[in-house]
């Protein structure tokens, strides 16, 4: 099961790696900045990227490691995105890969580069070089909560976790540490999302796992609706927990992506409820729908309004609200065929809003946790999309969040 992380968990829980954070002057808050996760065997690797035109360079960079389909390490800074940036970003962060390399005995080309912060900002190369020394001196079993909070940048905490599964009679590890808080509206990732396992996996069906998995984990997230130039989710197998190496789709390949899958929904649930400001976890339930496209075009209509977040951070049940994104979202709908719930209760039904106990649905309003279900009675598919209530608290952090 998807579990916290505990000094010794998250990305080091799988075997064979390790990982350091540090404080590198990057950051205008003195917090930590640069990270480094580091794989004692060379390991099988997949990724999955923005895929905003505006890409940052080390999204670049990455993916080029990623076609290789195997990579050492990952070395992470924040508070400057390096986006936007033009020869110089790509120089700095071909730059990043080769010091960290440099740093650690590997290949350049055996290195991930990511970023996130400010964009439009140059790199300060001197602080970064210096930052990866020093992580790279501090790579130890404990160092992945280090590790997550020098990735982290409106994030209220550090978000990690871990998860087992037997294959071929051996217990694989994974960990994940991401973040994410606001610029998110998925199309790949929409974080820093960080993944290690011990699996033995080729290197190909892993790809094929993850890029299955965030289409149904991290792509279902959204907090403001804005895609990321950084975006990235990376998974490093390094093969250490000896189980039998998965090089075709059977019952461990399954399993494999099963425990993927769980491990990076529980992250997606962790980053929608740390939104930017948010006082509410907003889980949209789609029913009824022809297809699992048609259930999450509809989920995210709702999400993505800003009537309807406002509304739940007013503590206010206006159904309207839901069943106007549910009719604009571009799904073919039958307005009384479908219905409305909040915290199970039915607020909308056959094209009118329905009898509800008012005292019951203040107590759904004002909890913290509030599901959304909305029924379109149109066929058997259905798709959960995670976000969050829009705050005052949003609005200023993002107003005092400039260059």
């Amino acid at each position: 099961m998807f579990s916290e992380q505990s000094a010794k968990a998250g990305i080091t829980y799988p075997k064979g790696f390790l990982a350091a954070g540090v404080k590198a002057g990057i950051k205008r808050s003195g917090n930590p900045d640069v990270a480094v996760i580091y794989s004692e065997k060379e390991a099988a690797v997949a990724g999955t990227f923005t895929k905003n035109a505006v890409a940052a360079a080390p999204v670049h960079v990455s993916k080029a490691v990623v076609a290789t389909h195997t990579a050492h390490a990952i070395v992470a800074n924040a508070g400057c995105a390096n986006a936007c940036t033009g020869a110089q970003g790509e120089e700095d962060a071909v730059c990043m890969q080769e010091i960290a390399a440099d740093a650690l005995g590997c290949r350049a080309q055996d290195v991930i580069v990511a970023s996130t912060g400010i964009i439009g900002q140059p790199l300060p190369m001197d602080k970064v070089e210096s930052g990866i020394h020093a992580a790279v001196k501090a790579l130890s079993l404990d160092g992945s909560a280090d590790a997550g909070n020098a990735i982290i940048t409106t994030d209220t905490y550090s978000k990690a976790g871990t998860t087992t599964v037997a294959l071929g009679g051996k217990e694989v590890r994974f960990g994940v540490i991401a973040k994410g808080s606001g610029m998110i509206r998925p199309d790949m990732a929409t974080v820093l999302c960080f993944i290690t396992t011990d699996a033995d996996i080729d290197g190909v069906l892993l790809q094929e796992a993850l890029s299955e998995v965030i289409e149904h984990s991290l792509n279902m997230i959204s907090i403001d609706g804005d895609m990321s130039t950084n975006d990235m989710a990376i998974v490093l197998a390094n093969g250490a927990a000896g189980n039998p190496k998965i090089k075709e789709k059977n019952a461990d390949y399954e399993a494999f992506k099963n425990a993927l899958l769980a491990l990076c929904q529980g992250i997606s649930e962790k980053i929608a409820a740390d939104g930017e400001g948010a006082t509410k976890f907003l889980t949209i339930h789609v029913k009824g729908a022809k297809s699992f496209a048609d259930a999450k075009t509809v989920g995210m209509s709702v999400a993505n309004s800003p009537l309807v977040k406002t509304a739940f951070f007013g503590e206010d049940p206006n159904w309207g609200r839901v069943i106007c994104a549910v009719g604009y979202s571009g799904v073919s709908m039958d307005p009384h065929r479908t219905t409305v719930k909040f915290g199970g209760i039915p607020v909308y039904s056959d094209g009118v809003g329905a009898a509800y106990d008012a005292d019951a649905l203040r107590a759904v309003m004002t909890a913290h946790d509030i599901v959304i279900e909305v029924d379109l009675g149109d066929g058997p598919e259905e798709a959960k999309v995670w976000t969050c209530d829009f705050s005052y608290e949003y609005v200023k952090i993002n107003g005092e969040y400039h260059t």
